[in-house]
């Protein structure tokens, strides 16, 4: 077992929060499951009726998952960071009003940009033909700012006032997906081409409402922009791409497939 000396192998402690991002992303995979379950069915009948091995296997991962990180806890100090949150509950109207106005806004914002969009250069087309399909390489637009920036919806100053306090600033990201077209605030590099294109895969999949419904909803349950699915999964895609110029893959496959499995 690894040892970190108080100081700390830096190496190592990012090695280890990477492995917790990733173990924190699968068990909201789980949590999803599970409260779909929990809607559709009550414990009286899940009890009933559930096989047992697959229940008593859910139960015992449930139950170890819970006692190692309770032991993590008792070691903390600060308890109130790890118990509270700070993402605010709305009632179904206000739900639904939230996931209107993100729409709208993705949505304004596909417009603005895509007529002065380009498409895919011919560099950029060879070093994702592996990874995305020709339809959608062919359909993407690009738009490279230079001074201009994407400006915060309006929105923002709401729902800061309702105590979200980890919105995403659009001013300080390098990419932004709206639908079909990607908007680069910084550097065009592989790295960040394959981020955009990869939420554009996302739109495509499950289209604009049901991206903006599942991101509004898994923000606010998560209550950080970094642990929403959406994201996480593109963010796991884009190491994948990155660590590797040998192994290629389908992001619409590994979409799909996330998709499939309620893991969004």
């Amino acid at each position: 077992m690894p040892w970190l000396n108080e100081v700390g192998d830096r190496v190592a402690i990012l090695q280890m929060n990477s492995e917790l991002r990733n173990a924190q992303l699968e068990m909201l995979s789980a949590q999803c499951a599970t409260d779909r379950l929990r809607m559709r069915y009550s414990v009286e009948n899940v009890a009933r009726h559930a096989q047992r091995d697959t229940l008593r296997k859910a139960w015992s991962a449930a139950n170890a998952l819970f006692e190692y990180y309770n032991s993590i806890a008792r070691l903390m100090s600060g308890f109130g960071d790890i118990n509270s949150s700070s993402a605010p509950s709305l009632d179904d109207a206000k739900l639904n009003e939230a996931i209107a106005r993100v729409a709208d806004f993705l949505r304004e914002q596909r417009e603005n940009f895509r007529p002065s969009g380009l498409s895919l250069s011919h560099h950029h087309r060879q070093s994702m033909k592996h990874y995305f399909s020709p339809t959608l390489l062919d359909q993407v637009r690009i738009v490279a700012l230079d001074r201009e920036q994407v400006p915060n919806p309006a929105f923002y100053i709401e729902a800061k006032a309702m105590g979200l306090t980890d919105l995403p600033d659009l001013t300080r990201m390098t990419s932004l997906t709206f639908e079909d077209v990607l908007v680069f605030q910084g550097e065009l590099a592989a790295r960040a081409l394959f981020h955009a294109l990869a939420h554009a895969v996302q739109f495509e999949v499950l289209g604009l409402e049901r991206y903006t419904e599942l991101f509004v909803r898994a923000f606010l349950r998560t209550g950080s922009y970094v642990n929403v699915p959406l994201e996480a999964h593109v963010v796991q895609l884009e190491s994948e791409f990155a660590g590797s110029s040998s192994r290629v893959f389908s992001v619409e496959e590994r979409v799909r497939l996330w998709t499939n499995q309620g893991r969004y």
